[in-house]
């Protein structure tokens, strides 16, 4: 798009770059200020404000197809004397026809425009592998208010729009699965809730059929498979402690998105300095151990630091002096030339020894290891209701929010155990408030009928008397778990690998266009297309079967500050693959899901890319949820 202005006499002439509120956020998730200028961009402007006129330079707006922008625009470049030179126009998503004969209409207008076109950018990248649409409010207002359609449409709307340009600028046609609404029973009809799914999907393939007419080179045939879930699919996946460093910086961290704040020691060295980071892909040791076990990160990092200091000339001086003996002239010489190197290095490897470090002491503080524990035995069927009793009573001192997130995961696998005046019993054992026992209700409406609900007559009662225990999901044969408290998985996991090895069974996952029985082409991608084919035999499906835990094996890398040969992944030819995996939860997505994807990326040799409105930590995934109205599951029979 930057680099699409440079024709004829435009060539070397610097540009102006002027964009809305949503579209100043794609750019900002996508590059960084230097990508910008580096394609001839040397202002950056807000659609919206005052702007001076500049008009001996071009300007490239990039912007979304609404009524005011282009009333802005025109007003930018009509008359006598237009803002600027030429004008680049490129909408974030696809262009009502009415806006675009408002736009030819002005003829003042016409011949300064040099570009008009979709550009078809309208997703937010989290990292190479994910991205979100943006909707902080979507689980509010697509499960909560369904008295409010006005709300749902333009939401669900706006979620398949962008949903849809992920596929336009990767020039993909999917296969578009999602989760089918099942009735309650034979007399009532699906929830509301359990439509939105179904809804979606939809939405998102009518938005993308028209791209095979109007995108040039787009594919018309399936290339890819997208898979569309709402939040209810996994309930213990947002709310149980992950223990990969990741998820734990931003579960226990007072993080803002990926920055986190330090403090350093200042360059005099008599205060203290507020320093912000990015945790992200460019910092290659965050890269090597996020989706490590933070036990395996913490020894990772020991390793490094002190493979450092071992290899490094100005560390080991530095640790002489530290000693207390007396430095020469010509140590200290030494150690000036080798300082910039050094303090680069050394403050990548200490930054993260203090993250590790800080999260340890948290996770001591808090006594979330006799907490995890618990959580994955109630998972795995290993604990019961006496075991979390036993907890709530003996723990007094554990946090609300820990207790909260307890009974959230107990609430799943045990769902009778909240029926009546059960919960007020819990939530008083607890010591928690009204508010609070509102999430594990609504968590519990959000999930719809469970499965796990076992019936209670008086035969059940006899035939169930030796089992107490009941899992929400199974351990995954034939994998060794290398740290303690890995055994967690979220769903998505293993409907991915169903997905693949085309398992999914349609009356469960329903396809809104069923793939072509040939694919034109020979390229590899386009080969794989049978695999596209759900099963017509539906394979026995459990909760949950096993997966390795060899994402927090160690990797040793040679030296102490390099990333190990894993990382390199992210430069493999993903075309060289077989078809993308696309997977987007409804309600917002979670860390360890984004590290699923990351992982089965390498084991199914499919890219797998995650979307969701939002990621969630478990603190906001918990306001997301207290924010649900009350009200009492309604019945609604629309119809698709």
């Amino acid at each position: 798009m930057l680099g699409s202005t440079k024709t004829g006499d435009s060539k070397s002439t610097w540009k102006v770059l002027i964009m809305d509120k949503v579209t100043v956020k794609v750019m900002s998730h996508s590059c960084k200020m230097a990508d910008i200028t580096d394609q001839g961009v040397s202002l950056v402007e807000d659609l919206f404000r005052r702007r001076q006129p500049l008009p001996s330079m071009d300007a490239i707006y990039f912007v979304q197809p609404s009524k005011e922008n282009v009333i802005m625009f025109l007003s930018d470049m009509s008359g006598r004397e237009p803002l600027y030179k030429k004008a680049f126009v490129f909408f974030s998503s696809p262009v009502p026809k009415e806006f675009i004969n408002h736009i030819k209409s002005d003829t003042s207008v016409l011949p300064r425009i040099g570009a008009l076109r979709e550009m078809n950018l309208e997703y937010f990248p989290i990292d190479n592998q994910a991205f979100i649409t943006d909707h902080e409010r979507a689980l509010e207002e697509l499960f909560g208010d369904v008295e409010n359609p006005r709300k749902f449409d333009a939401c669900l709307n706006m979620m398949a729009t962008r949903i849809a340009t992920v596929f336009a600028s990767l020039k993909e046609l999917p296969c578009v699965r999602y989760r089918a609404a099942k009735a309650l029973d034979e007399s009532t009809a699906a929830t509301s809730w359990d439509l939105v799914p179904t809804k979606l999907a939809a939405a998102v393939w009518n938005c993308i059929s028209k791209y095979k007419s109007t995108i040039p080179n787009f594919p018309q045939t399936e290339t890819c498979e997208l898979l569309i879930l709402s939040r209810s699919v996994d309930q213990i996946a947002p709310v149980i402690h992950e223990w990969t460093y990741d998820a734990m910086c931003h579960d226990l961290l007072d993080m803002d998105g990926n920055k986190y704040v330090h403090e350093v020691p200042s360059k005099t060295g008599d205060q203290i300095e507020r320093k912000e980071v990015l945790l992200e892909d460019h910092d290659l040791i965050w890269l090597e151990l996020r989706h490590a076990h933070i036990a395996d990160a913490s020894e990772r990092l020991h390793e490094k630091m002190a493979n450092f200091v071992s290899k490094n000339k100005a560390a080991q001086i530095q640790q002489s002096g530290r000693d207390g003996s007396e430095l020469s002239t010509r140590d200290l010489q030494k150690m000036v030339q080798a300082l910039p190197q050094y303090t680069e290095q050394v403050d990548k490897i200490s930054l993260h020894v203090e993250i590790a470090g800080k999260l340890n002491r948290i996770i001591r503080e808090m006594g979330l290891r006799e907490l995890g524990q618990l959580e994955q035995d109630l998972v795995f069927g290993d604990a019961g209701a006496k075991d979390v009793i036993n907890f709530l009573r003996t723990k007094q001192d554990a946090s609300p929010e820990n207790k909260l997130r307890l009974m959230i995961i107990y609430a799943s696998v045990y769902p009778e155990k909240f029926e009546g005046d059960k919960a007020s019993k819990l939530m008083q054992l607890a010591k928690l408030s009204h508010e609070d026992m509102k999430v594990v209700y609504n968590m519990q409406l959000l999930a719809g009928s469970s499965d796990n609900k076992k019936t209670t007559g008086s035969f059940s009662l006899k035939f169930n008397a030796q089992k107490t225990k009941q899992a929400a999901r199974k351990d995954r044969t034939g994998e060794e778990e290398t740290w303690q408290l890995s055994r967690f998985y979220p769903m998505i996991e293993e409907l991915i690998e169903n997905l693949s090895k085309g398992e999914l069974t349609k009356n469960e996952y329903s396809c809104m266009n069923e793939p072509s029985p040939t694919v034109q082409g020979g390229s590899l991608r386009g080969t794989q297309s049978a695999s596209m084919h759900p099963s017509q035999i539906s394979a026995p499906h459990s909760m949950r079967s096993k997966r390795t835990a060899n994402w927090a094996r160690a990797h040793h890398s040679d030296d102490g500050y390099s990333s190990d040969s894993s990382v390199r992944l992210a430069s493999t030819d993903f075309k060289k693959m077989g078809q993308r995996i696309f997977v987007f939860i409804i309600g917002g997505a979670t860390r360890s899901e984004l590290r699923v994807c990351h992982k089965l990326t390498t084991k199914l040799r499919r890219e797998v890319i995650l979307g969701s409105a939002t990621i969630d930590d478990p603190p906001q995934y918990i306001t997301k949820l207290k924010l649900l109205p009350d009200r009492d599951l309604s019945l609604d029979g629309l119809r698709i």
